[in-house]
């Protein structure tokens, strides 16, 4: 994930209300390479600017080719059928991006 600063136990709350949380599963993990990223955010972001922020942090990869299969949480809401540039993510929510599975 990104970068880590020192300070206060409180700030670290304070980072990640200020972020949103991508969490790639399955493929979409090992395309990454990570679990997880922490995109900073001051306001609401587009899922479509979501997307475009992540995959920048992944150049190089296969990424883009996983998270366009992958059905989308954002919370506990899916939002797979909504156009993602009308879906806005507040700070402090997490993305999920979950790639199809095998077997029933």
């Amino acid at each position: 994930m990104g970068a880590h600063q020192t300070s206060s136990p409180g700030d670290e709350t304070d980072v990640i209300t200020r972020s949103i949380r991508v969490r790639y599963w399955a493929s979409a993990r090992a395309a990454a390479g990570v679990e997880a990223d922490l995109l900073p955010a001051s306001g609401p972001l587009t899922l479509t600017e979501v997307l475009r922020e992540a995959l920048a942090l992944h150049p190089g990869t296969r990424l883009g080719d996983v998270l366009a299969i992958c059905s989308v949480l954002v919370g506990d809401r899916p939002v797979t059928a909504e156009d993602p540039g009308a879906v806005l993510v507040p700070p402090g929510s997490t993305v999920e991006f979950l790639p199809p599975f095998a077997g029933g």
